[in-house]
């Protein structure tokens, strides 16, 4: 017995021995520079909270005072006067009712995020999802947490060393030759699957200003499945804005400074539910952008009634005036060597063909015009870099307007 004793009393200082080891190594990571830097810059991303609400799926949603939210981190936003509405609306908002597809009751209110489940931020705060840790330890760096490192999809030149190497490919209907002051869609929402964490699959607009240069100006928003930027394989609602092409300005949602948030109700980068059943029930979701004839400001709003908030004008050179080009579509990120394909899906992960219920969509695709009335576009291109592997057909109905089905499964057969 009194062996058994002493064994089990080595094996307890075995294990306060490992716990200190353990704790020290902790604490000496914190003090590291690396360990100090990523502190800093989650102290920044992380604004003091009024509320905090757990989700779910695992994200935390911060409640943070209006006035203290990311945005105003910018030196050219310090004495700036919210706005907290816009002080024009596009006319001719198309009426979604007609064109509804989710199979929610009539009058019933739709689940839109996760953490609504779990509480809801109080008026005059924002709902910010909070950044941990192992989120900024994913990212290649703390300064490139949130951003992107590629461009828009350009149509009108494609680069043919882009089709066989790794890199972004899309499936996209477009408009360009105009001046546009905003656009609208309603996108079905879906699952792809992601073969890899460093790959990505989204459906999102872009509204576009400039050349395909290192000047390029974009505006994006829609839904889309990262596991690297998010640490899981859930949809979610983002943005993302950029005056230089990607390169120093912009993030996603507002993991930087810059768009400014007056809604209490939506958070960026948060969990969109219910998503879209293959064969079953179709959700999706709307989004407007658009720039107030008034005041000169990049507005956006989600669904029928919650206004999000806004991008001020000048934090762009092309889009400080209007857009040269509006694309719509999908995106995924190939990331496999020696001209092979991700099995990384697009959208539903089917091709266009399959149709409702099965092909994703893009339905009452409009623009916004110089007098800010919506309208159809004129003159719709689409293009897709591979369309054995990711392919676009569009169309028009009265009860859909202008629309198309998008996606594909990545890898198969006619796509090695």
């Amino acid at each position: 017995m009194a062996k058994a004793r002493c064994g089990g009393a080595a094996a307890w200082a075995v294990a306060v021995a490992a716990a200190w080891v353990l704790l020290a190594a902790v604490a000496a990571e914190a003090r590291s520079p690396a360990g100090r830097k990523v502190h800093r810059h989650l102290k920044r991303l992380n604004k003091p909270a009024v509320k905090s609400i757990e989700s779910p799926d695992g994200d935390i949603i911060d409640c943070v005072h209006i006035s203290h939210q990311p945005a105003f981190d910018h030196p050219l936003l310090k004495n700036h006067t919210i706005q907290f509405k816009p002080a024009y609306h596009p006319e001719g908002l198309y009426d979604d009712a007609k064109s509804s597809i989710g199979s929610n009751n009539a009058g019933e209110k739709p689940m839109l995020q996760m953490w609504h489940r779990n509480g809801r931020c109080p008026e005059g705060t924002v709902p910010i999802r909070r950044t941990k840790k192992d989120d900024l330890l994913r990212a290649s760096s703390a300064r490139r947490y949130g951003r992107k490192r590629h461009t828009a999809p350009n149509p009108l030149s494609v680069d043919p060393n882009m089709l066989s190497e790794g890199g972004h490919q899309h499936a996209i209907a477009y408009v360009e030759g105009d001046k546009y002051y905003g656009a609208k869609a309603t996108i079905n929402v879906w699952e792809p699957k992601i073969q890899q964490a460093n790959e990505f699959s989204l459906s999102q607009l872009w509204i576009l200003g400039g050349s395909f240069g290192e000047d390029l100006n974009s505006i994006e928003a829609g839904w889309q499945v990262s596991p690297d930027l998010y640490g899981d394989n859930n949809t979610r609602l983002f943005t993302y804005w950029t005056s230089d092409a990607y390169q120093a300005t912009g993030c996603y949602n507002i993991l930087c400074s810059g768009f400014i948030q007056i809604n209490s109700e939506i958070a960026m980068g948060a969990s969109i539910f219910p998503i879209s059943n293959y064969a079953g029930s179709q959700y999706d979701i709307s989004i407007l952008i658009w720039k107030d004839p008034k005041e000169g400001n990049w507005w956006m709003q989600f669904g029928k009634e919650y206004v999000l908030g806004y991008w001020p004008s000048f934090l762009f050179s092309y889009l400080a005036d209007s857009a040269s080009m509006i694309e719509w579509g999908g995106e995924v990120v190939n990331s496999e060597p020696d001209g092979t394909h991700t099995s990384t899906q697009m959208g539903s992960g089917h091709f266009p063909e399959e149709g409702f219920g099965k092909a994703s969509y893009f339905m009452n695709i409009q623009v916004v015009d110089s007098s800010n009335q919506l309208s159809a576009p004129k003159g719709v291109g689409t293009f897709t870099e591979q369309s054995n592997c990711y392919d676009v057909q569009n169309g028009n109905n009265g009860d859909w307007g202008t629309y198309f089905y998008y996606g594909g499964p990545g890898k198969n057969s006619n796509c090695p």
